[in-house]
């Protein structure tokens, strides 16, 4: 009976590093971790915050800090990358949700 080797893909001992996906946020342009940054997704709703990053749909990436949020709901920028309207209430409450966050991010 005949065994087989099993081919070692690291000879040398050392750990591959996981792979981290990397997403933009669309007011800045940062390329930044995807947990770190917040998904925003299109829904038949409206424009939906996404905390786990898991619902289905058209999304953009925002940082965790105000003046990102301000930036992307004044220029539209949100709903260019989306591709939809935003309705004023569906504005406002993503303008609270924004004034919420710190300031700056370092």
């Amino acid at each position: 009976m005949k065994m087989k080797t099993l081919k070692v893909n690291n000879t040398l001992g050392i750990q591959r590093q996981k792979h981290l996906p990397e997403r933009t946020c669309v007011a800045c342009r940062g390329s930044k971790g995807k947990r770190d940054l917040i998904r925003l997704v299109s829904s038949p709703a409206g424009i939906e915050i996404d905390p786990k990053g898991k619902k289905p749909g058209r999304g953009v990436y925002l940082c965790a800090c105000s003046v990102c949020w301000e930036r992307g709901l004044k220029s539209n920028r949100i709903e260019l990358g989306l591709r939809s309207k935003m309705s004023a209430e569906n504005r406002r409450s993503l303008v609270d949700y924004g004034r919420s966050l710190p300031g700056k991010e370092d």
